[in-house]
């Protein structure tokens, strides 16, 4: 619902409107080009290193989705400016919203797969501020945790299937990806690239079993729903499938996945739709089943079935965006969504009424609406899937038949049925509330009016774009008695005897839902529990309250992974022990050796301390009999700050009771794993030393040091110049210990003049 209090400026959605304005122009101003089958990129390199540019394509497909993300967006920015007039993070939200339009605008236009996923990930960071948008709200959070979840989950997949797409084509470019079609479905990667794929574009475009995000994300403020829901992120999983087409699709694979996949999720959709009592609800699961649908009928190779996908694309954008803005209309004007409690709302909100029977019309798909033409060419493009042509038109027959159901409550219950409380405290809405949804339904009856321009112009350009230069078919209302249009008649009856029986259908339903095992949504919650009881666990046992067992978990996990790593690698392996030291190395062994034990071995603290420095003693001797003076420098300071810090701060640390002694088995477990971390380290260090060293970053330090550097001491070049961000960040790290050990000693020694005051008792 609208935010109430102080209204803000009323130039802020206007601003926001601007851009997408701006761009519809630009794209409309581009039909002319894009009816004639020509394409226009351009762009500039963004990481040349890696072959990615920031290139974009306009196409017919482009100019579809990006006329209906743009118009859509301009629209919602001005119905927002009213509907959530007075909220105190407005600024915010169309921040917000011009990120996400942006976002959606980058996907449809890139034509680099690289900069495709670069953007496709911003739509799913932005939706995830839009959705929990009213933060204060558990569920609007819970929400969005969720949607950024399951979309990052199936982002990240995406980017390993592009990449792979990428190399095996030889491009990122998406136009020399297409033209590559045969080399991508001959190589062995195939397969493996169209899971990955599936898996970024069902996870966006709510397929089941990864549809359930799509319906909460309702939690978002009603302009959100009504741009995510018609022309933004859900369509983008539809965009990449059908951009993607002609280099993926055409096998066996392609079509019997998008096939079950769209057919199942249209038709379960259909049906939760019907069991909802809230509008936004019911409008949302009936997004689920378009996007089902598109799935399906973008399976085929078929003209006329990508001509319905087409088609179907714009019409649902039109009548879901006016939908969602009419629900929220009732909303901001009766303070409920819940279908039980709306009625007679006709006399206080008419326009309303009039944008939503236009709109319900378009979603039913009654002639002379372009939804009439959808509905038509979808049940041609069924019929025309050689594979399963009964199959698939069952299917579209059963959930349009379910969505005639749901249009019908949609536009005649909440403004026609028996007046209710919520209709006698209703009240009228601004202007910028009621015109938007109204334009964007009366379009779905203009542009039914007119097939053939629509066809010419938008569906035509966009289904060559996605058959590579095959021509659509001619789209028209009247075809003659055939069969598609004795489906539509079969489907409206259909539809109208379910609204008629509506109460008894849900029940049905509900008493379905409930005897399920489960859901998608408790699925999500068992499977957050698993992960969050497997975290604590984790966390227990690497992050738990005794150091001495973390080391033990650390070194034993790393020393298994070394080993594992020699043991499995056959060239990881020395033939001799030619570094024995000898001479004077001996007695710094020596000393090393006596150091271990003598820390070991000795009970006090300052003790084990000052042995433990004997070993860094041990090791810059090591160093300088090397010739390297410096590190020796370093490692002799190091030790000894070390140990006067730390003997400081264990001199002002109070007593504490006796530690007990370790059982037996636990010390010799200590002890065998020290020695075998020890061992695995040493061994490590002998094959690196015995094995041949490549020395071609050294020479390549040695030839750059004194032209480059103006040094003569490689390892300062190299600290100062050539890795001057890691020494920063090395200095950065010291100085953060420093003074963390300086607040350290102090408050012991604060500590400590407490404890004497309380001990010498209360002043005179």
């Amino acid at each position: 619902m609208a935010a109430t209090g102080a209204t803000r400026p009323a130039h802020l959605g206007w601003l926001a409107a601007l851009p997408p304005a701006a761009v519809f122009v630009g794209l409309i101003a581009s039909i002319g080009s894009t009816s004639a089958g020509q394409v226009v990129t351009f762009g500039f390199n963004w990481v040349p290193s890696l072959d990615v540019s920031l290139t974009f394509r306009i196409d017919g497909l482009s100019v579809l989705f990006g006329l209906m993300v743009s118009g859509i967006g301009a629209a919602v920015a001005l119905y927002a400016n009213a509907y959530m007039a007075g909220h105190p993070r407005l600024p915010r939200f169309f921040l917000y919203l011009t990120l996400f339009t942006a976002s959606m605008l980058g996907v449809v236009l890139s034509d680099n797969i690289l900069a495709l996923f670069v953007f496709w990930e911003l739509t799913s960071v932005s939706s995830f501020m839009l959705i929990g948008f009213d933060s204060d709200k558990a569920e609007a959070r819970r929400n969005a945790r969720q949607s950024l979840l399951v979309t990052a989950g199936g982002g990240l997949a995406l980017l390993a299937g592009l990449i792979l797409l990428g190399q095996v084509a030889g491009s990122y470019s998406i136009a020399e990806i297409n033209t590559a079609g045969d080399i991508v479905r001959a190589d062995p990667l195939y397969v493996p690239i169209l899971v990955l794929v599936f898996l970024g574009a069902f996870t966006k475009s709510a397929q089941v079993p990864l549809h359930f995000w799509l319906p909460n994300a309702m939690a978002a403020p009603t302009p959100v729903s009504a741009f995510l829901h018609s022309a933004t992120l859900v369509k983008a999983g539809v965009f990449l499938l059908a951009r993607l087409h002609p280099a993926l699709g055409g096998t066996d694979v392609w079509l019997w996945t998008l096939l079950p996949v769209g057919a199942v999720t249209a038709v379960w959709a259909s049906m939760m739709a019907l069991c909802q009592r809230d509008l936004k609800l019911m409008l949302a699961y009936t997004t689920v089943m378009a996007l089902g649908a598109l799935t399906l009928f973008l399976a085929v190779e078929t003209q006329i079935g990508i001509a319905a996908a087409m088609t179907f694309v714009l019409v649902h954008a039109l009548y879901k965006a006016s939908l969602f803005m009419i629900v929220g209309g009732i909303d901001h004007a009766t303070g409920t969504r819940n279908l039980m409690a709306l009625g007679g709302l006709r006399r206080a909100l008419p326009v309303s009424a009039g944008a939503a029977a236009l709109a319900a019309f378009a979603m039913a798909g009654f002639p002379p609406f372009l939804g009439f033409l959808g509905k038509e060419l979808k049940y041609e493009g069924a019929l025309a899937i050689a594979e399963a042509p009964f199959a698939m038109t069952a299917a579209a027959l059963a959930a349009n038949a379910m969505m005639v159901a749901v249009a019908l409550t949609v536009a005649i219950r909440p403004f026609w049925g028996p007046p209710t409380e919520a209709a006698e405290r209703a009240h009228g809405n601004h202007w910028a509330i009621v015109a938007p949804p109204a334009v964007l339904a009366s379009l779905g009856l203009i542009l039914g009016l007119a097939p053939g321009l629509v066809g010419s112009i938008l569906v035509g350009p966009a289904v060559e774009a996605v058959l590579q230069g095959t021509t659509a078919p001619e789209l028209k209302l009247w075809h003659g008695v055939t069969v598609p249009l004795l489906l539509s008649v079969v489907t409206v009856a259909l539809g109208s005897i379910l609204f008629w029986r509506m109460r008894q259908i849900r029940g049905m339903l509900d008493a379905l839902v409930r005897l399920l095992p489960t859901t998608g949504d408790r699925a999500y919650d068992t499977v957050m529990g698993w992960l969050n009881d497997v975290a604590l666990w984790q966390t227990r046992l690497l992050q738990g309250d005794r150091l001495r067992r973390d080391f033990l978990v650390i070194f034993a996990a790393a020393t298994a992974a070394v080993a594992t790593v020699v043991a499995l690698v056959p060239e990881l392996s020395f033939a001799s022990l030619s570094t024995i030291p000898e001479g004077p190395a001996i007695g710094a062994v020596v000393l090393i050796l006596v150091g271990v034990a003598a820390t070991v071995g000795v009970e006090g603290r300052l003790t084990g301390l000052a042995a433990l420095g004997t070993v860094g003693v041990g090791v810059a001797l090591v160093f300088l009999m090397h010739g390297a003076p410096d590190v020796a420098i370093t490692q002799l300071l190091v030790e000894t700050l070390v140990i006067v810090i730390a003997a400081a701060v264990l001199l002002r640390l109070p007593r504490t009771p006796e530690v007990p002694v370790r059982s037996t088995p636990a010390r010799w477990r200590d002890a065998l794993i020290a020695l075998l971390a020890g061992g695995t380290i040493t061994g490590i260090t002998l094959m690196v030393v015995d094995g041949p060293l490549d020395l071609s970053v050294t020479e390549a330090f040695e030839a750059a040091s004194v032209p480059e550097a103006f040094g003569r001491n490689i390892v300062n070049v190299i600290l100062v110049d050539f890795r001057a961000l890691d020494t920063l960040g090395e200095i950065a790290v010291v100085v953060i210990a420093g003074l963390a050990c300086l607040a350290l000693l102090r408050g012991t020694g604060l500590i400590q003049r407490r404890r004497r005051r309380a001990a010498e008792g209360p002043r005179p």
